[in-house]
């Protein structure tokens, strides 16, 4: 007999959601990967960068496996527990990490870097990534697309609405700015929540997909949730991602 909802809802309440590594979930969700590999593309254009930023890098963790770093690397993050994660993360491979809002203006010079990244950025400043970029410079980025963990978010919520997050939209934003997009790719990728402490530890740490989550608010659907998946097996949803390249 499988663990009751109070032990598995307790467990995944009490436990740390700092930083960007999703491991406590392992053998209680799982996610597809987007085929195109975004750390194997990243790590070799930062193999031939000399000065790269990366915005909104979390705890570092994504930087901080890469093979080779560019000489001169900096990393933004505004989340306290993250930026403590990435400075501890990212000092040992010699890049800088500066603590910034999540508002532009990017505190850096103009031209300063030849390629900028970001992986699942909250919002893109297209206008402030073509300013730091060095003409030539590559902006290269994995972002959240349309209707992502819609499933899941509707659910609790009820029908919403899925328009924003349109890659087409990034396009015409990254030309507005100056920028020439030279790759644009786009998936929806196979999401299962094999018990109801899986979802209670994803709505804490991906704070996004149903706002203002919290175990209290939201315990009559958590239990309806919970016989769900006891009924029928994992709750099935489906993450959307699109890969952005673009020029200066």
């Amino acid at each position: 007999m499988g663990r009751s909802f109070d032990e598995l809802v307790a467990e995944a309440r009490s436990a740390p959601v700092d930083g960007w590594d999703f491991s406590w979930l392992d053998g209680r969700a799982s996610e597809e990967r987007p085929s195109w590999g975004y750390a194997r593309l990243l790590g070799d254009r930062m193999a031939g960068a000399s000065a790269a930023l990366d915005i909104q890098t979390g705890g570092g963790e994504l930087l901080a496996g890469l093979p080779t770093l560019a000489p001169v690397t900096v990393a933004t993050e505004s989340w306290p527990p993250n930026l403590a994660l990435a400075a501890a993360r990212l000092r040992a491979r010699g890049a800088a990490v500066v603590a910034d809002d999540e508002e532009p203006r990017l505190p850096f010079r103009t031209g300063a870097f030849d390629l900028v990244t970001s992986r699942h950025p909250v919002e893109t400043w297209w206008t402030e990534i073509a300013r730091v970029l060095r003409p030539g410079g590559v902006y290269f980025s994995q972002q959240v697309g349309p209707r992502s963990v819609f499933e899941l978010a509707e659910f609790f919520l009820g029908p919403l609405d899925g328009s924003a997050r349109d890659p087409r939209q990034a396009v015409a934003e990254a030309e507005a700015a100056g920028l020439t997009v030279t790759d644009l790719r786009a998936e929806r990728l196979r999401m299962e929540f094999r018990d109801v402490g899986a979802v209670v530890y994803f709505l804490r740490k991906v704070i996004w997909i149903v706002p203002g989550f919290s175990v209290d608010r939201h315990l009559a659907r958590l239990r309806d949730l919970h016989e769900l998946i006891e009924a029928e097996g994992p709750f099935v949803a489906h993450s959307s991602r699109f890969l952005i390249e673009a020029r200066a």
